[in-house]
């Protein structure tokens, strides 16, 4: 077996069973329903069925306003199930691929957070995230990838603007005061897969290119939609919403160039491609 990923039915899990299929790997995925991996037994036993050369962990709990009142679940599915992964990779000698984010930061920077700058995220989702990256790296052979902004197959940002403006609403109303790397969950998944052929390893920021707001990415949509919606830009603290957000989020991605020898696309690219169905597994 090449790959197991689990995590498998959301938006980059989906991507990623694609992008492998692509490549005629040997690829398995699970997800909740099939193995649970804050359960070590389990997942020891499934690793050492399938004998995989990679594990890519895209399981977690991502609703951030959700983690906020599951702490308790978010620390331990995104937290200390990775040392479970960690445990059985380490038991095979497989690699251990832990998919993490920019909410690790505290989001408080003027310029893209670098691999070694200091973490210190502000709510549940970032803290639960960071507890999973020091559980990846009690793995021999690990590589955590951090990521920002996702769309992919399933629900995500696009989608739920999208699907405002098939309801027809008068106009949009979207935060304007955080700033972050839109990626599209194909993206990521190819560059991950890259990554792992590299033998890459340790800290790696992977988003596609280019920066905006959730507003100037909304402003985006509705054009390549061919759409005159008004979208008007709110504050942070006019969205309501429970959990914190990092009012900047952008990624530097020097080493993840260094290393493929190119940048990732675009994210305006990104985004035309993911509305032409280009990244529908």
């Amino acid at each position: 077996m090449d790959l197991l990923v689990t995590g498998s039915r959301g938006q980059l899990g989906r991507a990623l069973l694609a992008a492998a299929g692509q490549r005629r790997l040997r690829v398995a995925g699970r997800d909740v329903d099939t193995l649970d991996i804050t359960d070590a037994g389990a997942v020891r036993a499934l690793v050492d069925e399938l004998r995989p050369r990679v594990v890519i962990n895209c399981a977690a709990l991502t609703a951030v306003d959700a983690c906020e009142e599951r702490e308790a679940e978010a620390m331990a599915l995104n937290g200390e199930a990775v040392g479970h992964l960690a445990a059985a990779c380490d038991s095979t000698g497989a690699l251990l691929v832990q998919i993490s984010t920019d909410y690790v930061f505290p989001g408080t920077g003027a310029r893209p957070y670098r691999e070694d700058d200091p973490t210190g995220p502000a709510g549940v989702y970032g803290r639960s995230k960071l507890l999973g990256e020091r559980r990846a790296t009690e793995a021999r052979e690990h590589l955590i990838v951090r990521t920002a902004w996702l769309f992919g197959p399933g629900n995500n940002f696009v989608e739920a603007i999208r699907r405002q403006l098939n309801d027809r609403v008068p106009e949009l109303r979207v935060v304007a005061d955080q700033t972050g790397c839109p990626t599209n969950a194909c993206d990521l998944a190819g560059t991950v897969l890259d990554l792992v052929n590299l033998g890459a390893r340790g800290v790696i920021h992977a988003v596609n290119q280019g920066l905006t707001t959730w507003h100037g990415f909304a402003v985006e949509i509705v054009r390549r939609l061919g759409l005159d919606t008004t979208v008007v830009p709110i504050t942070t603290t006019e969205a309501g919403r429970p959990a914190p957000r990092p009012a900047w989020s952008v990624l530097d991605t020097a080493r993840l160039e260094a290393l493929l020898g190119r940048p990732m696309p675009p994210w305006q690219d990104a985004l035309a491609r993911y509305l032409e169905g280009q990244c529908a597994p």
